[in-house]
């Protein structure tokens, strides 16, 4: 009888240790993954930084080196092609005039999606839900399609020709995705929060700039960091709404050193690196905000 009490005990034991075995999966995976060599993942890697940063290299490559050079190392180096795209193709213009869209398309779309996400995250009305697949759809509408409408829509308002109609257009088609991802930092923002605000004397306006605010610091950042290199790189918008060359902005202008007969390969790589040194600066000031910040703000109560 005791052994069998101690084997009745034996299978006890081990069925409370059953739960055990997917953490020792686990250790075994792990085990596993750190077994496989090191040529596995470098290999892999590599291919796909010599992908990507050679188009940059030769790109640096024709703007650097003398016109009709053909070494493969810019040696000597020239600054000519940047001061022929800067002063004698009015890259200068260009460069303040996408500036200009960019921060105030930056400023709209933050501004709005801050308000758009905080009703989405935190009221419930009749229509939420397909407010929020309206929201989904329209980003498979591309902006060509919408391009006659809104030239008669800016016509109609006197805009064409104007800076400002570019940065409409822009907003517009960037504030469903940013509605979408402040809604979704905002709703792991704790709401027993806001009523310890409103329990202190504080308005539901001074409750969330006072608690609530502060934690969506990396939301903001990136929403307003995409829409501003969205609204940089696009081409189609200020192709259409701007008709004077000194209101162009630096994609239009990209495309004017393209010749019908030929293309001159110094000055177009000079205008590209022009062009992808503010998106470069912007990405490197966020990208701590990127891996460490969204963290931060997704509290979870």
């Amino acid at each position: 009888m005791t052994t069998a009490i101690a084997e009745k005990d034996t299978h006890t034991v081990s069925a409370s240790n059953g739960p055990a075995s997917p953490p020792a999966r686990r250790n075994k995976r792990r085990r596993a993954f750190d077994e496989v060599p090191r040529w596995q993942i470098y290999l892999p890697v590599g291919f796909y930084l010599l992908f990507t940063l050679v188009p940059f290299y030769w790109m640096l490559l024709f703007s650097l080196r003398p016109a009709g050079s053909t070494s493969l190392v810019p040696w000597p180096i020239t600054f000519d092609h940047f001061s022929k795209v800067w002063n004698d193709r009015s890259f200068s213009v260009f460069f303040q005039n996408s500036a200009l869209i960019g921060v105030f398309t930056l400023i709209c779309t933050t501004g709005v999606a801050l308000a758009g996400g905080y009703a989405l995250a935190r009221f419930n009305f009749r229509i939420k839900q397909g407010f929020m697949l309206a929201l989904l759809c329209s980003q498979f509408i591309p902006g060509a399609l919408m391009l006659v409408p809104l030239f008669q829509i800016f016509k109609n308002l006197q805009m064409i020709n104007s800076l400002g109609s570019v940065v409409i257009a822009e907003t517009v088609f960037q504030l469903p995705l940013s509605i979408i991802l402040i809604s979704g930092f905002i709703k792991n923002v704790p709401y027993s929060l806001e009523e310890a605000a409103w329990v202190d004397g504080c308005s539901r306006l001074q409750a969330f700039r006072i608690v609530v605010l502060p934690m969506l610091r990396p939301g903001l950042i990136a929403v307003g960091s995409f829409a501003f290199v969205n609204s940089w790189n696009h081409f189609l918008f200020a192709l259409m709404f701007l008709m004077d060359q000194e209101k162009q902005t630096i994609p239009v202008g990209l495309s004017t050193l393209i010749g019908a007969d030929s293309v001159d390969f110094g000055a177009l790589a000079a205008g590209g690196v022009i062009s992808a040194v503010p998106v470069v600066i912007v990405f490197a000031f966020i990208q701590k905000w990127l891996i460490t910040g969204f963290s931060a703000g997704a509290v979870k109560g």
